[in-house]
């Protein structure tokens, strides 16, 4: 705004005037969730449904796809594009909440079919958990968490449970047999303060409660009368196979002297930071580790090698020996599959700018989890603009590689790994269309997401294309002979599997504690919002693939095999290999997912995820074995 207003004094007092008025008339500058709303006594507080979700399925289904009250009309707000491709439907509710107001209220009685009551049974059982938002903020079941030092600290799950299963511990209920939480206690928490009017919602607890109601004579919508309340724990609790339920819910108002703007704080708590520091303290050993290396290769043993070969006197003893000198004249010549390996380098950087702009934009705040679906919605989009990139780092690669087919590394670059992926999520989409859930995409989005790709990314990856293919390169430091040189026998360190094993596992353990974070929080349900954390661990996976991928590359090179490209690629790539991998022992430790459609889920988006880290590692890689090939050859003599 500052700048602003000193640009606008160079324009004049008339346009300073005019831009304060419209700062001051307009609400545009406000994102959703970021602009505080203070509400009077009296005044109605509107609780919207969202979803219902469970850690085990991962297919979320509508609110009112269960048997609950209903509005005498349903109206559904407006949903960004992430919010979509989540499954989240956000829609009106019963509840009539105002401002100050406790008191306990009957929301309706339904009476359930056969289908309805074992749609109801099976929900509960595969532990689902209902979705509210109210002020924005979403419904939580507050939890109190044990800290290392022994002190407690409130901390939020997100929703609250749909019902839960008899055992022989919970009074009143049979073994493994689904009960309902029909009862719910809103928990308002407000703030007030001398600097604004009226009071500010700060929290949103739900605390659920399974009550067999009971009632005197006839059931009366208008003005019925409980006998079961007030609320007692002799209650029995109530059947999900019951043929009739009773909605109540009551509501609780507490002052809280929590300020507005650190009222998501509960929310994105994620425990103990010692962890997130544990994991930048490991990989930060790991890249200690490899730039002694890194540095050794460089200053002591390339300055001997270049030493010895720019000697006069010791050119007729090198003849006859072995050194990375001797393939000078192969090292830069065009490997197999170069359109692949050009398009794979180019995708590589696509991904790689669209994180590190989706994680600055996140650090920066501009994606707070107030804006619901927002990081879905600016990744999606970055990846398409950054088209841009991937066509002119794959033309450039691919010029480098002496490349002729231009058309078609433009439709490989636009449509090979953003197909593949578009191709999994179609099929997989009819998997969760068969379900019901409310997670399948609806075909007008998934038309809308072709249209983005067709028109916007391949025209992009176009342009990037006609602009590295114009850009001028340098001469190369070597020329390549016409016959190429008979690659000798390799060591079995050298194999291409045990270089990739060694290549991949270093830069997948540097990351590995912030991947289970991440994996947590997608498969179970977390908020995740440690960016700051992420944004250095991503940083120092570049690093370590980089200086991995130098290491690897000497010693091939000393060995007389001068075909580096797809193995500087493929070393660190490997990393993704581990990444899935991982995600077999994740399955099998952490989660208890029920059904083969949410097996399949699981396993085909984690392929996705471990492709799409292969082709970011796998670049780095590349792209720091080119950079060390041409300094080192570029400093040597050749006749």
């Amino acid at each position: 705004l500052l700048l602003r207003l000193r640009q606008c004094k160079m324009i004049g007092l008339p346009a300073l005037s005019l831009l304060l008025l419209l700062l001051d008339a307009s609400t545009g500058f406000y994102l959703p969730g970021v602009a505080p709303r203070q509400y009077n006594d009296g005044d109605r507080v509107e609780i919207r449904v969202h979803k219902l979700s469970s850690p085990r399925t991962h297919l979320p289904y509508d609110y009112y796809s269960l048997p609950f009250c209903r509005p005498s009309e349903i109206v559904k707000q407006a949903e960004n594009l992430g919010e979509v491709l989540h499954g989240a439907v956000i829609q009106n509710s019963p509840y009539e909440i105002f401002m100050g107001k406790s008191e306990f209220r009957v929301a309706c009685r339904v009476e359930l079919s056969k289908l309805q009551r074992v749609s109801l049974s099976q929900r509960v059982r595969q532990e689902y958990r209902v979705h509210m938002i109210m002020d924005n903020m979403p419904a939580a079941t507050k939890m109190i968490a044990e800290m290392p030092d022994g002190s407690k600290k409130d901390m939020y799950d997100r929703g609250f449970r749909l019902g839960f299963m008899g055992s022989k511990d919970i009074p009143g209920t049979d073994p493994n047999k689904p009960y309902v939480n029909n009862h719910l206690r809103f928990i308002v928490k407000y703030h007030k303060s001398d600097t604004f009017e009226g009071a500010r919602i700060v929290g949103f607890e739900v605390e659920a409660y399974s009550v067999k109601h009971s009632w005197e004579g006839k059931w009366n919508e208008q003005e019925p009368k409980l006998t079961s309340v007030p609320l007692r724990p002799d209650l029995p609790p109530m059947p999900a196979w019951s043929g009739e339920i009773v909605y109540t819910y009551d509501v609780v108002w507490e002052h809280s002297d929590i300020a507005w703007a650190s009222r998501w704080d509960l929310y994105l708590y994620m425990g103990d930071d010692q962890v997130h520091w544990f994991s930048i303290l490991n990989s930060l050993v790991i890249v200690l580790l490899l730039s002694g290396i890194v540095a050794m290769i460089m200053v002591r043993t390339l300055r001997r090698d270049l030493a010895e070969y720019n000697s006069a006197e010791e050119k007729e003893e090198l003849l006859e020996e072995s050194g990375w000198k001797l393939v000078h004249a192969d090292v830069l010549r065009t490997p197999p599959n170069a359109t692949l390996l050009a398009t794979s380098v180019g995708t590589g950087m696509q991904l790689l700018c669209m994180t590190f702009i989706s994680i600055g934009c996140a650090m920066l705040g501009f994606l707070s989890p107030a804006n619901r679906g927002s990081m879905m919605t600016v990744t999606i989009l970055l990846f398409v603009l950054m088209g841009c990139v991937a066509g002119y780092c794959s033309a450039v690669t691919y010029k480098a590689f002496k490349g002729n087919k231009w058309k078609a590394l433009t439709l490989l670059t636009a449509f090979l790994y953003p197909g593949v992926t578009f191709g999994i999520f179609f099929i997989l989409n009819f998997f969760i269309w068969g379900q019901a859930s409310s997670g399948a995409v609806p075909f007008g989005t998934m038309f809308a997401l072709l249209c983005i790709w067709f028109l916007i990314s391949f025209p992009l990856v176009w342009v990037g294309v006609w602009l590295g293919y114009r850009r001028s390169l340098k001469d190369p430091p070597v020329k390549t002979n016409m016959v190429p040189r008979v690659i000798p026998s390799q060591a079995w360190y050298l194999h291409q599997l045990f270089t990739m094993v060694i290549g991949g596992v270093l830069p997948f353990g540097a990351v590995f504690i912030e991947l289970y974070f991440i994996m947590s929080s997608v498969w179970l349900q977390r908020f995740y919002y440690v960016f700051g954390f992420l944004a250095l661990v991503c940083l120092i996976l570049i690093i370590t693939c980089g200086e991995m991928a130098i290491v690897l590359c000497y010693f091939q090179l000393c060995n007389e095999n001068y075909m580096w490209q797809w193995r500087s690629f493929l070393n660190t790539g490997s990393a993704g290999i581990f990444l899935f991998g991982y995600s077999f022992v994740y399955f099998s430790s952490t989660l208890e997912i029920m059904g083969v459609v949410s097996t399949l889920l699981y396993f085909a988006y984690m392929f996705v995820f471990s492709m799409l880290f292969s082709l970011v590692t796998g670049t780095v890689g590349f792209i720091a074995s080119w950079w060390f090939v041409v300094q080192i050859y570029g400093a040597v003599k050749v006749d």
